[in-house]
């Protein structure tokens, strides 16, 4: 990797077609620093919420497709010249094409002796953060769920752009919260600019 200039956050990691890649990447590092710090007593687990992309969703939260299968025609086994085909011409598509549901991962930490759930991480990504998309209500819905139960919540900002909940609005580029269970409603937040250390 090139060494970045700035102390924290690389800014040109934001992009957000290059954001899944990064967030994938952040997810597994964060699970494996966690494993080694809360085994034997608690697991760390990576989950996957998925949810389906609509018109109302602001473009730049759409992922384009991504195939899951290739076809490739090789040349005939006896060296001999392959049958004429008499396929027709497909049609050419004038709208781009999107992938119809996103996938968004988060982590979880469960105690391995009752298997209740005890922290959920979120990292968030920019659908969490478009206003009215449906990546952002089922965020909020989730976080609103979340904060009335036992289980710690923490939730990392590493995006400038996009809308944040009122608590943590315009209060810097960058932001960490915890939402501990047992704290009576009150949170911790770490905010961060962009020329702070994380």
């Amino acid at each position: 990797t090139v060494d970045s200039p700035f102390p924290g956050m690389d800014p040109y990691l934001e992009e957000p077609g290059g954001w899944p890649s990064v967030h994938h990447r952040l997810i597994g590092t964060i699970s494996d620093l966690l494993v080694e710090q809360v085994a034997p007593h608690y697991s760390v687990q990576i989950e996957e919420r998925v949810y389906l992309t609509d018109d109302d969703d602001a473009p730049e939260t759409r992922q384009r497709f991504a195939p899951n299968l290739y076809l490739v025609q090789h040349a005939p086994a006896n060296g001999g010249r392959a049958a004429a085909s008499s396929a027709a011409t497909p049609a050419t598509l004038i709208e781009p094409l999107f992938e119809p549901e996103t996938r968004d991962r988060f982590l979880t930490i469960h105690d391995r002796r009752s298997r209740e759930l005890v922290t959920t991480i979120e990292l968030i990504s920019p659908w969490n953060k478009a206003r009215g998309a449906r990546g952002q209500k089922e965020f909020l819905a989730k976080r609103e769920l979340v904060f009335g139960t036992r289980t710690h919540w923490i939730e990392i900002d590493l995006l400038r752009a996009g809308e944040r909940p009122d608590e943590v609005a315009g209060k810097s580029d960058y932001y960490a919260l915890l939402r501990r269970a047992n704290a009576g409603g009150r949170l911790a937040v770490w905010f961060v600019d962009l020329r702070d250390t994380l």
